[in-house]
């Protein structure tokens, strides 16, 4: 695997740099796990209980230190390019903070402990985590390194989100596959998240030829290349979503306004300044977004669990189905 100079790799500057790369502050993204427990305990009552809360917790340090151990991977590959960046030069691999052959058994080490936690879980669990650390290593490792590739970086990192749905289903205890059209969905609105990241890291560098440097796939990518893809991405959710509402659970039809409300807002963080979309653990500092955001979550689980008869016979098919 390809090392950063080996100036940048023979330093030490004690445990602190080792925790950054680790990105425990990034553990939030595991909230995509709630959804699979979510749904699964809507399609299944019986599974709620105080056995659950400990899964729960499992599932959540597993899919924890499998991440953790991506992160780490990330780091040390990036660092060449990273030195490029004008805010990510102060990563602790490019800044010489790390001896990237104690990374390389973070990495090993972080994979480890969280499979072993998942493999308490069940196999299905397990799997679903070891697909989650694979796709890892395809997103950062050459030959594939599919982080360098437009439009297929986009869709293997966000891939992750289904992964942690199904995460989360099988922690809470169901051993049946769930609906495709919510993967569906769930990947699709994950790679509305990374287009829109992409996007405005290519309005920060502000210099396509410095772009190209910084990430390969900007070779391909321009402004309006990625912000047709983001159209794409947010329009493919909405119609995978609307299939599994109406298969589903149709009162979640009320919840549109409110996620067309959120995906127009993104966008809007997309086109800041030095956009916070570029770094998701910071979205917490947009606190009229985050507050739309929890009103967003509070009003779609409410409509998973409360039933709207109303809103059935509003939308009672008028022509024939076949």
């Amino acid at each position: 695997m390809p090392q950063p100079p080996n100036n940048h790799s023979q330093k030490v500057h004690g445990l602190t740099p080792y925790l950054k790369i680790a990105r425990f502050d990034h553990w939030f993204k595991n909230v995509f796990v709630l959804p699979g427990i979510i749904i699964a305990v809507y399609d299944n009552p019986d599974l709620w209980g105080s056995a659950l809360l400990g899964r729960i917790l499992l599932a959540l340090l597993a899919a924890g230190f499998v991440a953790s151990s991506n992160y780490v991977l990330n780091e040390i590959l990036d660092a060449p390019r990273d030195a490029l960046h004008p805010v990510k030069k102060n990563r602790p691999v490019p800044a010489g903070e790390v001896n990237v052959t104690l990374a390389y058994g973070q990495w090993i080490g972080f994979a480890i402990l969280g499979l072993a936690l998942s493999w308490l879980l069940g196999s299905a669990f397990f799997l679903s985590a070891a697909a989650l650390w694979i796709m890892g290593c395809l997103y950062n490792i050459p030959p594939v390194r599919c982080k360098d590739k437009p439009y297929l970086d986009v869709l293997t990192e966000s891939v992750n989100n289904p992964l942690r749905l199904l995460m989360g289903w099988y922690a809470a205890g169901m051993t049946v596959f769930p609906p495709v059209s919510l993967l569906a969905a769930y990947w699709m609105v994950g790679a509305f998240f990374m287009a829109v990241k992409r996007f405005a890291e290519y309005r920060r560098l502000d210099d396509p030829h410095l772009a190209i440097r910084y990430r390969n796939s900007f070779r391909h990518y321009n402004q309006e290349r990625l912000l047709v893809s983001v159209t794409y991405y947010a329009v493919a959710f909405g119609l995978f979503f609307g299939i599994f509402l109406l298969r589903y659970r149709v009162e979640l039809l009320l919840s549109i306004p409110f996620i067309a409300g959120f995906i127009g807002w993104y966008i809007h963080l997309g086109f800041l300044t030095d956009s916070p979309t570029q770094y998701p653990e910071k979205l917490y500092r947009q606190t009229g977004f985050m507050a739309y955001s929890a009103l967003c979550v509070a009003v779609m689980v409410s409509l998973l669990f409360i039933d709207i008869p109303l809103i059935g016979e509003v939308f009672q098919p008028t022509m024939r189905t076949r």
